[in-house]
């Protein structure tokens, strides 16, 4: 039955479309990037990134040669789009944009790490079967159909990313409105709709809206008598989320899943009026199939179980952030923070206290004084720092946050020597106090 389900052979004018739509969305990410000056504040300005733990090794290129990487990641996004070399251009922009994600984190979005995945889904995905330079030289590569798993791995993965995104959402501060009026806070210059963003029903409107856009819109698009008034509403949601909060790329990528939804005639109608339709119902089950659906098992079980492993780590993931990424907790909470790093040479009897901004841009100094794992990795930059001057040192933080408005709280343990402790990826970090 699942077999017969999943091999089905089914029109693939939505993927061919979608993939039209997806490398011009990679091409304008890449150079909208450059010329927003994005790259110069991510890669170029700071003396150093703060690269994922682990990933340290994973450098900028020096000089002006993160302009290059992304114009050449640009290039790869224009050759997705009209499907030259397919394969092998998805492939490349799946690993440098994963380097680009990995190799800093100044600028964390959980729209960055979707790409990843979409991209890689891209890869194995038959979407260069029509309408692509690689069809046109080669005619027995040419084809109208495609198996229905295509349609619905994308469907699942969008279903776990808007289910998290809602279920997120449900906890005191986010219900009572907090979150949202210190999120429209923020919006207040906004030409127009800056004072309207203050008013109490509005922050009410976003909050409930919020949860129940992202929990319910899957399967109302999926349901047939509501999927044109959910599209609708994804228009003006997605749209509003462009405007206000400016998540580059990602409203208009998740607008261009509905072609998912609708039925393959109408997309083939609306986009590739000239391209044969599809109407058989073949079922092409390939000789690996018990192997795909393994492959296919594993990655969603790791979808599900991966965006909830703060369960299993001591304290409020809002307080530590130990499992904050790649959990698709979008826009949750707003927190401050004040640190004091204070450097000891015990050889000579010293200690200073460091001046932040002579090593960090403004937008890596909030990282240093809110992100435990950032405190961490600024700590050890530190004593490599004077390591080259052949001195031993320790560094004590004295760090205070503040959660969504609350009175600041101690967050990290200024007795500890975090320049000599080393990072236990797998295990609460026993530096960092608990949240009251």
């Amino acid at each position: 039955m699942i077999n017969n389900f999943l091999f089905k052979q089914v029109d693939n004018s939505s993927l061919i479309v979608f993939r039209i739509i997806f490398g011009l969305l990679c091409f304008l990410e890449s150079v909208g990037a450059i010329f927003t000056g994005w790259v110069k504040k991510a890669f170029i300005d700071p003396d150093f990134t703060f690269s994922f733990i682990g990933f340290e090794w994973l450098q900028p290129l020096p000089g002006y040669g993160m302009y290059a990487y992304y114009v050449l990641m640009g290039f790869f996004g224009l050759f997705i789009m009209v499907g030259f070399k397919y394969r092998f251009s998805a492939l490349m922009f799946t690993l440098m944009w994963l380097g680009c994600y990995l190799m800093q984190k100044s600028s964390y979005n959980n729209h960055y790490y979707l790409l990843i995945l979409l991209s890689a889904i891209m890869v194995i995905m038959p979407a260069h079967k029509h309408t692509s330079f690689d069809a046109k030289r080669n005619p027995n590569l040419q084809k109208n159909s495609m198996p229905n798993w295509c349609r619905w791995v994308f469907i699942l993965q969008m279903f776990i990313v808007y289910s998290y995104a809602s279920i997120n959402k449900i906890y005191p501060d986010w219900l009572d409105l907090t979150v949202m009026e210190l999120l429209m806070k923020g919006k207040q210059h906004y030409y127009l709709v800056g004072d309207l963003l203050q008013h109490r029903w509005v922050h009410y409107f976003l909050t409930y809206g919020g949860i129940l856009f992202d929990g319910l819109i899957i399967p109302l698009l999926l349901f047939k008598p509501t999927r044109k008034w959910a599209f609708f509403a994804s228009i003006f949601f997605h749209l509003f989320n462009s405007f206000i909060f400016q998540v580059g790329i990602f409203p208009y990528l998740s607008l261009a899943f509905a072609l998912f939804f609708f039925e393959p005639k109408t997309i083939h109608n609306l986009f590739l009026k000239k391209k044969p339709f599809y109407e058989g119902s073949e079922i092409e089950i390939p000789k690996y199939h018990k192997l795909y659906l393994s492959l296919f098992g594993l990655y969603f079980l790791f979808q599900i179980g991966f965006p909830i492993r703060h369960h299993l780590i001591q304290d409020d993931v809002l307080w530590t952030e130990e499992g904050h990424r790649m959990s698709w907790r979008m826009m949750l909470r707003s927190k401050q923070g004040i640190a004091t790093y204070k450097i000891v040479d015990q050889e000579k009897n010293q200690s200073q206290i460091v001046k932040l901004d002579d090593f960090l841009t403004r937008k890596q100094m909030r990282l240093a004084t809110t992100k435990p794992d950032a405190i961490w990795q600024f700590a050890q930059h530190l004593k490599k720092q004077y390591e080259k001057n052949g001195q031993e040192i320790e560094v004590y933080v004295d760090c205070k946050i503040s959660v969504n408005g609350k009175p600041y709280q101690q967050l990290t343990n200024p007795e500890i020597d975090l320049a000599n402790t080393p990072w236990e990826p797998y295990k609460h970090a026993n530096w960092l106090l608990p949240s009251k």
